[in-house]
């Protein structure tokens, strides 16, 4: 796939992969070492870093999500979201797919921090800090997998499941293996995109069951305007005579026509057109509720990472006073 075809296709995955590309070229156009770059560098262009990410800098949750440790870092980050975003955005929608993402980079830092806070606190581990967009991609690796357990459909192809969890194996089974990858931050944005894809899924089963079931059968409508047409006189040998004998009997006062078509029309408006248009409107309200779900939760997973964020906060400064 070309640029071209990406920007038109998941312009929000071809603006994450520039700006991924771009803050390294800064990088390394200010000093920083391609492959190697120093603790006081990644600090300075924004990676986690648990005293000043929980401390007055949470701005990091977000910022390290752009940041790479390394060309290596940065190329292999860059594959999956490529291999990612251009199936996950046209799925979820670009707003959705971003939040998305940024949700579960922001998960992953989170659960990295607190697995740091508590190793310091039981004396089993010690601060340290962490960059680069793997939490948010397994975040969107994540809800990949449940829209092909759901088999929500992409331009018609349904994801396959055995290689997603492949390459999400491959991602978990190397981040144990290597030392220095952040798995908490893996897992913490796994398990964020897993619980907004729920979110997701039920949201897109409910709105094809809705609209699957509001749908209008051809068939019923032939068959009632054709049941109603058949019980009148149509053959050429029906006898007219009595035909008109009964009409000119008939007792209009005033006069009026009479057209047996319009009459048949008229009843079949006023009683058969009324129900499906109100059908369809409650219809139509209950799949707007539905897609109000998935942001409905990641408003609710963005009060829990504030209240999460706040509580390892406020810990930090109690140890801090205990201390002083």
């Amino acid at each position: 796939m070309t640029i071209q075809q990406l920007l038109k296709t998941a312009p929000v995955t071809t603006l994450l992969l520039a700006s991924f590309i771009g803050l390294f070229i800064m990088q390394v156009l200010t000093g920083v070492d391609a492959n190697n770059p120093s603790t006081e560098a990644l600090l300075k262009w924004g990676a986690n870093a648990l005293p000043f990410t929980m401390g007055d800098e949470p701005w990091r949750l977000v910022s390290s999500a752009f940041l790479h440790i390394g060309l290596m870092h940065l190329l292999f980050n860059g594959f999956a979201m490529y291999f990612f975003g251009q199936i996950a955005e046209p799925m979820f929608g670009s707003a959705k797919f971003l939040a998305l993402f940024l949700l579960a980079a922001i998960g992953g830092n989170l659960l990295n921090n607190y697995v740091t806070w508590h190793g310091i606190v039981e004396g089993t581990g010690q601060p340290g800090l962490s960059a680069g967009a793997s939490g948010g991609i397994m975040g969107i690796g994540a809800a990949l997998l449940i829209a092909a357990l759901f088999k929500i459909s992409v331009n018609g192809m349904v994801l396959n499941l055995k290689s997603l969890i492949f390459i999400m194996g491959i991602n978990l089974v190397y981040g144990f293996a290597v030392p220095g990858i952040d798995n908490a931050g893996h897992i913490g944005g796994a398990v964020t995109g897993l619980v907004i894809a729920l979110a997701f899924a039920i949201a897109y089963r409910q709105r094809m069951t809705i609209a699957l079931q509001n749908m209008p059968n051809p068939a019923t409508y032939d068959d009632r305007y054709r049941t109603t047409y058949i019980n009148f006189p149509v053959s050429s040998d029906t006898d007219s005579s009595a035909n008109n004998e009964h009409f000119n009997n008939a007792d209009f006062d005033n006069k009026s026509s009479f057209y047996p078509d319009s009459a048949v029309n008229s009843h079949l408006n006023t009683h058969a057109n009324r129900s499906p248009l109100s059908e369809q409107e409650t219809a139509t309200k209950s799949i707007l509720i539905w897609q109000l779900l998935p942001w409905l939760m990641m408003l609710l997973i963005s009060i829990g990472f504030i209240w999460w964020w706040q509580d390892i906060h406020d810990q930090i400064l109690q140890i801090l006073k205990t201390i002083e």
